[in-house]
């Protein structure tokens, strides 16, 4: 009985929920075991234990320490990827578990045993949950030119260098003249390896200026973007080009317990709106569904102008306090006079009140709960709902 009534309460998709978010927390657990046991390999001088104890050599088992490291690191991103929902991160991570595991196992370590069979625990809820991660990574041509100029650079360095290895003390091979670009062009140079011609030197330091150029313009481009989001996202705060897109939507000034349905509703609806609100603990909880919101006081003109009320569909305005929403009520109107205002009342005879601030339509949620509680003790159809709604009485 407590279990039915239990299940009563969660919602329809409790069992997609769980699945999605079991399969998040396995991954980040095997980005963090994948770090850790390579770390682990890399220290040590021998191994004895392991399914594959006298089959792995010892340069392969050392090779699999650095490797395996690097593969965590890039799980932790792509779980990142997977929290925000991104196919591109479901990909990487599915790509990225059997990876881990075939570095447990080469690892040939009692270490490596969870990381194996961790990762291959997270597969199946991985591809149970493949349809939470639907959203599409998108990149605009500025993104896609530094990506692409980094890669370029990176590129002409290597071959360059392997091209030129005569002219350079310490290049052999491709592996050599990859690690003389990436420390060169990211100005680390450990001086292990040195240009020996004026040939070499000049494409030195072509490799220099285009490498820090590259450097700088990806990081600008590719991570930027990721920290300002993350940025207003913490802060509650509409990104600029959130302020830019957004017209015809409906602009919800304040923050009160009428608001979350106002919400969830507009969400429904596929709606396009914004919140203004000074509530900086509902922004955040606004913010970490993607929803559009201004953390500022919604009497006041610039936060309104910011929201571009001037293009909005509507203007509602639900706090708990009538009195904000008269002031509210009233900048709102002062801005756009030909925009319909709908608010709620708290208390019913500041209906009139409100309607005088410049309110199109007040709606009091005590007389409507009224009405539809004697409605439905009487039996009667909901033919007049509506009037109910909006009247004047």
């Amino acid at each position: 009985m407590v279990g039915e009534r239990l299940l009563e309460w969660l919602p329809n998709n409790w069992k997609w929920l769980v699945t999605t978010r079991v399969a998040v927390t396995l991954a980040l657990l095997v980005a963090l075991l994948s770090v850790i046991t390579g770390v682990i390999q890399i220290g040590q001088e021998t191994v004895a234990h392991g399914p594959l104890t006298g089959t792995v050599p010892i340069v392969v088992q050392e090779t699999v320490g650095f490797t395996g490291a690097l593969t965590g690191f890039l799980m932790v991103g792509s779980t990142l990827a997977l929290r925000r929902g991104l196919r591109a991160g479901w990909y990487a991570t599915l790509i990225l578990l059997p990876v881990t595991a075939i570095q447990g196992l080469l690892q040939v370590s009692e270490y490596s045993y969870p990381l194996v069979v961790l990762s291959v625990l997270t597969i199946p809820f991985l591809l149970a949950s493949r349809k939470r991660f639907d959203k599409k990574l998108s990149l605009n041509t500025t993104q896609l030119a530094a990506g692409g100029a980094l890669v370029g650079v990176q590129a002409y360095g290597t071959f360059g260098a392997y091209a030129l290895r005569e002219s350079f003390d310490g290049i052999d091979d491709l592996l050599d003249a990859f690690y003389f670009t990436l420390i060169t062009s990211s100005t680390v140079g450990y001086g292990d390896i040195g240009p020996e011609t004026q040939q070499a030197i000049l494409f030195t330091m072509s490799v220099v200026v285009l490498g820090v150029a590259s450097f700088g313009i990806a990081i600008g481009a590719l991570v930027g973007p990721a920290i300002q989001s993350r940025i207003s996202k913490t802060l509650g705060k509409m990104t600029d080009s959130q302020i830019e897109l957004i017209d015809q939507h409906v602009l919800v000034l304040g923050y009160g317990e009428l608001t979350e349905p106002i919400v969830d509703e507009l969400a429904t609806s596929n709606q396009s709106f914004a919140v203004v609100t000074a509530n900086t603990d509902a922004a955040e909880r606004l913010s970490d569904r993607e929803i559009p919101v201004i953390v500022d006081d919604p009497s006041d003109e610039e936060p309104l102008e910011q929201a571009h009320i001037e293009r909005a569909r509507a203007v509602v305005v639900a706090t708990n306090t009538d009195a904000e929403d008269a002031l509210t009520i009233l900048t709102a109107r002062q801005l756009a006079p030909d925009k319909p205002i709908i608010s709620a009342a708290t208390d019913r005879e500041n209906i009139p009140k409100l309607e005088r601030a410049g309110a199109d339509t007040v709606i009091s949620p005590a007389l409507l709960g009224g009405h539809l509680l004697v409605r439905s003790a009487l039996g009667s159809d909901d033919s007049e709902l509506i009037e109910q709604i909006v009247g004047d009485d």
